[in-house]
């Protein structure tokens, strides 16, 4: 007796077809309001200055206009929030040059590290704008690049290192010389091809770096580095820390309510941040070339 087994299975998919999950889910929901944020990637001011080159420090009047320049170009992103690379572990003693700054009691030509783009950027634009506060968001975990020495396809790694030094030197070299302003030295750092191509040789060369070990770093735990791994391994030293950073961006504008933030912070981590950003469904990234003059 041949055996019928069409009712049983329509009756199947008719269950099936009740409890079946949609191909595809609902779109998480998004803030009504995004949270814009501009990045702007700035070398470390202090450690620019040369000796023989007058014209490398950013104390100077020359040099002074032209940071004057930069803020107002700055501040037409309005923010509401300014942050920079310094610990959340230093906020007292941020605020308390921030206030000092802000009734004028500071003289950064005579303060230890006056130089410092926390200073000549972010408490300049901060008084500028009214802000109550800088806010710091750096953590530890900074690491030289050069700890990721040997291993196989090191070779790659130390080419890209090269090409990308004879890619940005020519243009520091011309702002050492005062041909490059202040806002030209920025917008160039901060441009898509600078960005992108250091987040390269940051980010993905290394991975292909395997068998081969770190240089002795204090800030690196050398004891879980995996030697087949080790250029994955030292993207992850890098990356963690940015994921840090990221947290402490983003738990301060939460704690703040701001809708405009800009942070101030080393070339390295900007392409890093600004790809978890964009994935952050409560943000807006904001190109800082938006707001800087080439020249």
């Amino acid at each position: 007796m041949r055996l019928s087994f069409a009712p049983g299975l329509l009756a199947l998919a008719g269950i099936l077809g009740c409890t079946r999950l949609p191909a595809t889910g609902p779109l998480p929901a998004t803030p009504q309001q995004l949270t814009n944020i501009m990045l702007v990637a700035c070398p470390h001011l202090s450690q620019l200055r040369k000796a023989d080159k007058p014209t490398s420090d950013v104390l100077t009047p020359p040099r002074q206009a032209e940071l004057e320049a930069l803020l107002s170009r700055l501040q037409r992103f309005r923010p509401d929030v300014i942050t920079v690379e310094e610990l959340p572990e230093e906020q007292a003693r941020i605020d308390s040059l921030y206030a000092l700054y802000r009734q004028d009691k500071l003289n950064l030509s005579t303060l230890p590290g006056g130089r410092s783009e926390v200073y000549q950027l972010g408490f300049a634009l901060g008084k500028r704008l009214g802000l109550a506060r800088i806010y710091c968001v750096n953590s530890e975990g900074g690491t030289s690049q050069s700890i990721l020495h040997e291993g196989q396809n090191i070779k790659l790694y130390e080419e890209a290192t090269a090409a990308h030094r004879a890619y940005y030197a020519p243009v520091v070299q011309q702002w050492e010389s005062g041909a490059v302003s202040m806002s030209g030295l920025l917008y160039f750092l901060n441009s898509r091809p600078m960005l992108e191509q250091l987040h390269t040789l940051v980010y993905r060369t290394p991975a292909r770096v395997t068998d081969g070990t770190l240089k002795t770093d204090p800030m690196v735990d050398a004891s879980f580095v995996k030697p087949h791994y080790v250029g994955a391994e030292f993207i992850s030293v890098l990356y963690n820390r940015d994921l840090k950073i990221y947290s402490n961006i983003v738990t301060t504008q939460l704690a703040t309510g701001g809708t405009r933030l800009l942070t101030i912070i080393g070339g390295r981590h900007v392409a890093s941040l600004q790809g978890i950003l964009r994935t952050d469904p409560a943000y807006r990234v904001v190109p800082a070339t938006t707001y800087l003059k080439k020249k």
